[in-house]
């Protein structure tokens, strides 16, 4: 099974045995996630922006307008501009004895690396349709495809999955010994984030559902 190679920086100091390094899990992680915060340095000071993303094999794409800050200093720097990337689930509440040992059940993954600009027009466009498939799978086939002048104003940014790691808790409330006579309830309230019914646009009301957008 492929692994990402460890690094000082994807090694963390504490609960190392959360972490995970595997290719599979790294990927599914991030393939089933919509926003990712893209964190940089700007003028000495640290930004983190959301914003939506993509995975194409061992590449992160991100999008945004030409002007944007980010996109104009990864264009300018070379080797490209320092990032770190972040993706997480919360796939539920855990509710302890304590407070102190409430906690979240989560997946998570850490990418760092370089942020380039994406000049070839061909995979400009390949990155694009994966930014609005990654969110609806289809959906870049079934509507019209940016104009030359639209591409113009988009850039396109590439970051490499080089040095990875996924993070991981799982399971029931770490409960002290002492604690567990307590009579407060104890467990795990589930999140399950999902598609909701599709809501037409007022002019689109009687155009047919595509097949790939769930009934409801």
């Amino acid at each position: 099974m492929e692994s990402y190679t460890p690094t000082e920086r994807t090694v963390p100091t504490r609960a190392k045995e959360r972490v995970g390094y595997d290719r599979e899990l790294v990927h599914s992680i991030l393939d089933e996630a919509f926003v990712c915060h893209l964190g940089f340095v700007r003028d000495g000071a640290p930004v983190v922006l959301p914003t939506l993303y993509a995975r194409m094999d061992d590449r992160l794409y991100v999008h945004g307008s030409t002007g944007s800050r980010p996109l104009r200093m990864a264009g300018r720097t070379d080797p490209g501009l320092p990032v770190c990337v972040t993706v997480t689930h919360v796939d539920g509440l855990v509710l302890a004895k304590s407070a102190f040992h409430h906690s979240v059940n989560y997946r998570s993954v850490v990418v760092h690396g370089a942020a380039r600009q994406v000049t070839d027009p061909a995979e400009k466009r390949t990155a694009l349709d994966a930014l609005v498939d990654h969110a609806v799978p289809g959906r870049a086939a079934d509507c019209r495809p940016a104009d030359a002048r639209e591409l113009a104003a988009t850039a396109v940014l590439r970051i490499d999955l080089t040095e990875v790691s996924a993070k991981l808790r799982t399971g029931a409330p770490n409960d002290d010994p002492e604690d567990l006579a307590l009579p407060h309830w104890s467990g795990v309230l589930p999140l399950n984030p999902r598609y909701g019914a599709p809501v037409p646009a007022e002019r689109d009301a009687d155009t047919p559902l595509p097949s790939y957008l769930p009934a409801g």
